[in-house]
C-alpha cells in the first residue's frame, strides 16, 4: 500500500510567522522613525512634511497590519515614493514663487530684527572686557555654546549662554591663570576649535544687563557692548542712535516698515532703508516681472529660443547618427558587427561629466586638440554662435549611442519579409529605408525621441559643465549666450548677482509648464503613427 504524502503546513505555518515577523519588524521602524520626526517637524513648523509624515504612517499601518487591501499594498510604495521626489518638490516650487525669499530675505521677521539689533552692537572707550572660554555640552563644531568669562580686575567667574543673561560661574568651574580651563558637564574648547567654530560662537548674545550684551572678540576674549538700534515692538519700530554730523551729539533715527519694490523693510523718513528684510509673500510680484520687466522678458525670450534650437538640435542630430550606423551594422553583409557595436557604445559608457569636462578642453582656442590638430584658431567659447555648435556637436557625440542602441532593437524587430515585399514591388534601398523601414522604427521610438526631447529641454550639465552659461555680455549675469532655460534659472537663483530663489521658482514654473505643453503636443503627434500598425 502506497504511503500517503507528509502535510505541507509545517512549512506554511513557518512562511506565515516569517512573513508576520517581517511586518511587525517594518511596522515598528516606521513607529520609531515617526516618533523621531514627528517633534523636529512641528519645533520647526514644517507642516507640510508634517502632515505626510503622518498620512504615510497611518496609510502604511492600515495597509500592512491586516490581510485586507491587497491593490494598496503594491499601490503604496510608488505613490510615496512619487509624492516624496516629484509632488512635493513642485508643491514647494510653486509657494517659494510667491514669496521674495532669496538674499537678504531668507528668515522670519523676528530674526531680520534680531539680526539687526545684534549686527548694531559696538563697543565703546569704557566697555568691560573678559577672559573668554567656550564650552559645551554636545559637539564641538555646532555647540549649543556657553561662554565663560574671568573678569580681568576681580577674577570674578561668569557663565551666559546665547539669549540668557549672564550669572555669576558657581564652584564647579576651575579657572587657571585667568581663564576657565574647566567645567562640570562641559567640554571646553581649545583655540583652534572655537577658531573653526567662530562664526556660531560670534554670532552668540549673552546678556549682561538689559542694555548692553557681551560679544565674543577673538577666540581669548569678550567685550561688553551696547546696542545702538533697539526694536520697539508697539509702534514695529527700530529706533537707531547716531552721531549728529555736525554737532557729534547722539541723536535717534527712527525706520518704521514700509514697502520698498516687492517687499518691506525697515525704512526712515529720509528714505534710507535697512539692508536686512525678511521672507514675505510676494504674490504674482515674480511673474509680473517675469512678464513686464522688457529687459527679462527679452532675456527669457532668447533663452528660450536657444532651449527649443538645443533640445530639438540635440535629438535630431544624435537620432539621424544613431539610426545611420544602426541601419549599417544591421546589414548581415558587415563583418564584424559586435565589434564595432562595442566601439560605438564607448561614449554611452563614460560618465557624462566626464565626457562633458575632457571635450571643454579640447575646444581651447590656444591649446585644445581640435584647434591644434586642425591648424585652426576657432574661438569655440568666445563667439555665442561657435559655442553653441560646439555644444550641439558635443551632444551629439555624447547622445548617439543611446539613439544607436534604440535603433538597433527597433531595426532587429522589424520583420524582414516587409522589406523583401518593398523590393518585389520596385523600391530600391533608399526608398524601402524612408517609406518602409523609418515609419516603422519610428512606431517604437518616438516616445523615446519625446522623452530626450524633454531630457535635453532640461539639460543642465551640457551647459554648464561645458560653456558655463558664457560667454557673457559686459555686466550681465543673469543669462551668458549659451544659457538655456534651466541654466539660466540657475543663474538667477545662485548667480553672481544675488542669489533669488523666489523669482527663480517662478521661472521654474513657467518652464515646468512650457516642457508639459511641447510634449503633450508631441505625444499628441505621435499618435499619427500608430496607424502605421
Amino acid at each position: 500500500m502506497p504511503s500517503s504524502p507528509k502535510p505541507a503546513a509545517p512549512r506554511e505555518r513557518t512562511t506565515t510567522l516569517t512573513g508576520l515577523i517581517g511586518r511587525i519588524t517594518a511596522l515598528a521602524l516606521i513607529a520609531a522613525a515617526a516618533v523621531y520626526l514627528i517633534p523636529l517637524l512641528i519645533t520647526f513648523k514644517m507642516w507640510l512634511w508634517l502632515a505626510i509624515v503622518v498620512v504615510s504612517v497611518l496609510a502604511a499601518f492600515l495597509l500592512y497590519s491586516t490581510k485586507r487591501f491587497i491593490p494598496g499594498k503594491y499601490l503604496f510604495p510608488g505613490t510615496f515614493f512619487l509624492a516624496i521626489f516629484l509632488i512635493v518638490p513642485i508643491i514647494l516650487t510653486i509657494q517659494t514663487s510667491f514669496t521674495n525669499f532669496g538674499d537678504g530675505f531668507r528668515g522670519t521677521k523676528e530674526e531680520a530684527i534680531s539680526t539687526i539689533t545684534n549686527n548694531s552692537i559696538q563697543q565703546t572707550k569704557d566697555s568691560p572686557l573678559y577672559n573668554l572660554s567656550v564650552g559645551t555640552k554636545e559637539s564641538a563644531a555646532e555647540g549649543p555654546f556657553a561662554l565663560f568669562l574671568v573678569d580681568p580686575a576681580t577674577g570674578k567667574a561668569l557663565r551666559g549662554a546665547d539669549g540668557e543673561t549672564v550669572t555669576e560661574a558657581g564652584s564647579d568651574v576651575t579657572v587657571e591663570d585667568g581663564f576657565v580651563t574647566k567645567a562640570d558637564g562641559y567640554t571646553i574648547l581649545s583655540a583652534q576649535q572655537v577658531n573653526d567654530a567662530y562664526k556660531k560662537i560670534e554670532a552668540l548674545n549673552v546678556m549682561a544687563s538689559g542694555d548692553t550684551v557681551i560679544k565674543a572678540q577673538g577666540v581669548r576674549a569678550a567685550f561688553e557692548g551696547t546696542r545702538s538700534m533697539v526694536y520697539d515692538k508697539a509702534s514695529d519700530t527700530i529706533t537707531a542712535t547716531v552721531p549728529d554730523p555736525n554737532t557729534g551729539a547722539p541723536t535717534s533715527v527712527v525706520y518704521s516698515v514700509q514697502k520698498v519694490g516687492k517687499s518691506d523693510f525697515f525704512v526712515a523718513d529720509d528714505g534710507t532703508k535697512l539692508a536686512q528684510s525678511w521672507k514675505q509673500n510676494v504674490g504674482l510680484e515674480n511673474y509680473k516681472r517675469l512678464f513686464t520687466d522688457s529687459s527679462i522678458g527679452k532675456q527669457f525670450f532668447k533663452a528660450f529660443l536657444w532651449t527649443v534650437v538645443f533640445a530639438f538640435g540635440s535629438v535630431l542630430l544624435s537620432f539621424l547618427v544613431g539610426f545611420f550606423l544602426a541601419l549599417t551594422l544591421n546589414d548581415d553583409r558587415v563583418r564584424g558587427k559586435k565589434l564595432y557595436r562595442s566601439f560605438l557604445l564607448l561614449p554611452y559608457a563614460v560618465p557624462g561629466f566626464i565626457s562633458l569636462l575632457v571635450w571643454s578642453n579640447f575646444y581651447n582656442k590656444d591649446f585644445g586638440l581640435i584647434n591644434q590638430t586642425l591648424h585652426l584658431s576657432i574661438p569655440w567659447f568666445s563667439d555665442p554662435t561657435m559655442a553653441k555648435i560646439a555644444i550641439l556637436l558635443t551632444n551629439t557625440w555624447m547622445g548617439f549611442p543611446y539613439m544607436f542602441i534604440v535603433c538597433t532593437g527597433a531595426l532587429q524587430s522589424i520583420a524582414g519579409d516587409v522589406k523583401e515585399a518593398a523590393k518585389m514591388d520596385g523600391a530600391n534601398g533608399w526608398q524601402t529605408t524612408t517609406r518602409v523601414t523609418a515609419p516603422l522604427l519610428l512606431v517604437a521610438v518616438a516616445p523615446l525621441l519625446v522623452s530626450s526631447f524633454a531630457f535635453n529641454f532640461n539639460n543642465f550639465n551640457a551647459i554648464q559643465l561645458l560653456t558655463g552659461g558664457g560667454p557673457f555680455g559686459a555686466d550681465e549675469y543673469t543669462r551668458g549666450g549659451t544659457d538655456i532655460l534651466i541654466s539660466m534659472i540657475y543663474r538667477i537663483a545662485f548667480g553672481g548677482s544675488g542669489a533669488d530663489y523666489g523669482f527663480a521658482s517662478a521661472v521654474s514654473v513657467i518652464l515646468f509648464i512650457i516642457t508639459g505643453l511641447l510634449a503633450a503636443i508631441q505625444f499628441r503627434a505621435t499618435k499619427a503613427l500608430e496607424d502605421i500598425n
